[in-house]
């Protein structure tokens, strides 16, 4: 694991890092323990026998805590290499409190999937969430 992603979570309970099956790419999604129990105090707001709770529940169902070893590197199951396509090599990638792991040949389709998207017109919400159009 980069030691920058590493050094943002320093200070944390857990000394490894939480990662699940992204929802919406052939990826892992991964953030830190504090951040996830976060995520789960949000949850507990919704009702919990809607579809909307059971739909985000699963993101901790599918969650697995992966403690850093003497190095700094961390174990990925089986089943999380599988739904990534991670063979080998992965690559980290940084979202703001949360990352995702990509096996690099997808995520270099994945990048330049988005840039196109970005070419074609897509915008940047301004300050306050409120969207430009052009």
């Amino acid at each position: 694991m980069p030691a920058t992603f590493r050094s943002s979570l320093e200070g944390q309970r857990f000394h490894g890092i939480v990662v699940f099956p992204s929802f919406q790419y052939p990826a892992l999604d991964g953030t830190g323990g504090d951040y996830m129990e976060e995520l789960g105090e949000r949850l507990e707001t919704l009702e919990p026998f809607s579809a909307e709770y059971n739909d985000l529940s699963m993101l901790f169902a599918e969650s697995r805590q992966l403690p850093f070893d003497s190095e700094g590197r961390v174990i990925l199951t089986e089943e999380l290499k599988d739904h990534a396509d991670i063979d080998t090599e992965a690559m980290f990638v940084g979202r703001g409190a949360m990352f995702q792991i990509w096996e690099p040949s997808r995520f270099a389709r994945h990048r330049d999937e988005t840039r196109q998207r970005l070419r074609q017109g897509a915008a940047m919400p301004a300050r306050g969430g409120v969207r430009r159009t052009q």
